[in-house]
């Protein structure tokens, strides 16, 4: 008899791989019998001479496995077989969609992320990613844990990079510029004027991006620039800041891949050279990119604090009132509350990075924020276990009770995993002492002990969608919704308080950044449950704990429904205003709202509105169609928000 592989080849058939398949199913349930194997493969063939003339397929001798196995009584058996079968035919599945996965990647695409380039580089980064997803599912993750992740009850942000290092960091800017440091090829010696140190901040944040996946944010630009800023003229430290954006925005990582999600927090320093920096940094900021192209990078992060800038009177007011302009043109910068019920007790030291993590509370150090990061997080699909539930909130809070108990478990399989990595291994982010505590480890010693300061973080996303599912009305629509969102994500914060006592990490809870995530659990809903009016309808599940865009409602009771959830979400949040166009003529609106995002106990938050811009005049503004309204041109660009999690 001939048999038909898989990939079309016919071959000679080996009835020796029938019985080595029967023998090993078998021996796996404790009934190992070559004999029994041989006589189980003699009955395979008859029935497949009797009922098969010519060539067979393998999956036709397979189907004749299991049942001449169950018929002859040896159900454990064929169950093995079955189980074994499928795990064999889901890796080469996984194996046929890695290789048409390479092939769309190789295909000449549009740049659909404002920090990934479209170059060569780019295409094999994303090649290596690809096939990074498909070992760690099959090969190092617990089946059941990538099993949730294939079926979209949870997403593992980051899969690519899940045993290769970790999310993001806040670097300690000021240490290095006034010790040096080497990167790798020499040692650089401190700066002495402002361009030289914002050229090596650039070159801080690039080396450090190629150690990790993530966001790479300076808690503290201001107090860490201001000594070099001794002595400058104004113009001097505007060259340097506005040197800093440019490098920012073509300064490559990864091989030539991606510019680094960079983010600076400023605004407390109120020293002359401090001012300097905030207030050089901002008017960079405003004036754009060689063409006044809108600048995707930095995310400068504006810190608010009473009795610092917060007020008329405060020294950096002037400063609070020129980020404001510069917001209203620019989207950046967004704002930071030092003053909220959560944040207060840390004074002026919370910093946030990327597009909302938070990273200060820590039970195995320091509560600072300059060397620690988020190690990795994972998000729950909160409307499926809403859709499961039937409008049973018992029955949901128990699907989330589990979902979590499965999430907390990955995290700490991939803290386990990452925390085997060696110094050597991650030479900048380790070698040179950045993140807290490895400035006491060797070269060849295992990193577990300085990543333990970091966090690990379970997500969530589709709140909105959640309580539309279990009540029929969202959080923006209902009162009795909004208390049950708030007791859903208070439920999710106690559990992960639970977590940080169970492993004795810092496991924390995040409104989940990621707007793609949002539309891969649609469509896996969709596909699973059927169209649902007003969840898989949509495109999208909302972002985390927003109340879902383009319903009606004024910013103000926007920002009193969400400033409910800031102060569970320890890892990270962030709420915006959406304006209809540019608010710049309406300065005093954008501060009333800001002051109100702020007694709303909101920890962070930012403004949204079009920016269009074209390539051909430097043209700024809302463009309705195709064409620049200034010159005709046909090449516009319209810029929006980008987001570090994928």
């Amino acid at each position: 008899m001939m048999i038909r592989k898989r990939d079309g080849r016919e071959v000679d058939f080996d009835e020796t791989k029938i019985t080595d398949a029967i023998f090993e199913a078998a021996k796996s349930v404790g009934g190992a019998d070559r004999q029994m194997a041989m006589e189980i493969t003699l009955d395979v063939l008859k029935y497949l001479k009797a009922h098969f003339k010519g060539i067979v397929t393998v999956e036709q001798v397979q189907d004749v496995v299991e049942k001449i196995l169950i018929e002859k009584g040896h159900a454990r058996t064929a169950k093995s077989y079955i189980l074994y079968r499928a795990k064999r035919t889901g890796i080469r599945n996984a194996r046929s969609e890695l290789m048409d996965t390479v092939g769309e990647i190789l295909k000449e695409t549009d740049r659909d992320n404002a920090n990934i380039s479209n170059s060569p580089s780019a295409k094999m980064l994303q090649i290596a990613s690809a096939a990074s997803r498909e070992y760690y599912l099959n090969r190092m993750i617990p089946e059941k844990i990538a099993l949730a992740h294939r079926k979209g009850d949870i997403h593992i942000h980051d899969l690519d990079f899940y045993g290769k290092t970790m999310n993001c960091l806040n670097i300690p800017l000021g240490r290095l510029l006034s010790t040096g440091f080497n990167n790798g090829h020499g040692f650089i010696r401190p700066p002495r004027r402002p361009t030289s140190a914002t050229a090596l901040a650039a070159i801080i944040l690039q080396s450090s991006q190629n150690d990790m996946f993530g966001g790479q944010s300076f808690g503290f630009f201001d107090y860490d620039m201001a000594p070099f800023m001794e002595n400058a003229s104004e113009e001097e430290v505007f060259q340097a800041m506005e040197a800093l954006i440019y490098n920012l925005n073509s300064m490559h990582s990864r091989a030539g891949a991606q510019v680094p999600f960079s983010s600076l927090n400023l605004g407390l320093d109120t020293s002359e050279n401090g001012r300097k920096v905030i207030r050089n940094i901002l008017k960079a900021y405003a004036k754009g990119l060689g063409r006044g192209e809108n600048p995707i990078f930095p995310n400068v992060i504006f810190r608010v604090k009473k009795g610092v800038n917060m007020d008329p009177g405060d020294p950096n007011y002037d400063l609070f009132k020129l980020a404001i302009s510069v917001a209203s043109r620019r989207m950046n910068p967004t704002f930071s509350f030092m003053d909220t019920s959560f944040n207060k007790e840390y004074g002026g030291d919370v910093a946030y990075m990327g597009c909302r993590t938070r990273v200060i509370a820590n039970r195995r150090g320091p509560a600072v924020t300059t060397g620690r990061g988020n190690i990795s997080f994972t998000t729950v699909n909160l409307p499926r276990l809403a859709i499961r539930a039937e409008r049973d909130i018992m029955a949901f809070y128990q699907y989330l009770d589990e979902m979590i108990d499965l999430i907390s478990e990955q995290l700490y399989h991939r803290f386990k995993v990452v925390a085997n990595l060696k110094v050597r291994d991650l030479p900048f982010l380790m070698g040179q002492g950045l993140y807290l505590g490895s400035e006491k480890l060797a070269s060849d010693d295992r990193i577990e002990d300085a990543i333990a300061n970091g966090t690990l973080s379970l997500g969530f996303i589709g709140l909105a969608e959640t309580l539309t599912a279990l009540t029929g009305k969202h959080h923006g629509e209902s009162e009795e919704a909004q208390v049950l969102g708030e007791e859903i994500v208070a439920f999710m914060r106690n559990k992960m308080d639970k977590m940080s006592n169970k492993y004795n990490l810092n496991y924390t809870l995040i409104a989940t950044p990621a707007e793609g995530l949002s539309g891969r659990f649609v469509r896996m809903d969709r596909k699973e449950y059927g169209v649902i009016p007003g969840l898989t309808s949509k495109d999208y599940y909302s972002n985390s704990f927003h109340v879902p865009v383009g319903f009606p409602i004024s910013a103000y009771e926007k920002m009193r429904i969400e400033g409910k959830y800031h102060k569970y979400t320890n890892a990270g949040h962030i709420s915006y205003v959406e304006f209809s166009a540019s608010p710049v003529n309406n300065l005093d609106a954008v501060e009333d709202i800001l002051r109100h995002m702020c007694a709303c106990d909101c920890g962070y938050v930012g403004i949204n509105f079009p920016i269009d811009y074209c390539n051909q005049c430097g043209y700024t503004g809302i463009i309705d169609g195709d064409y620049c309204p200034h010159c005709d041109a046909e090449m516009a660009h319209k810029v929006e928000r980008v987001c570090c999690s994928k």
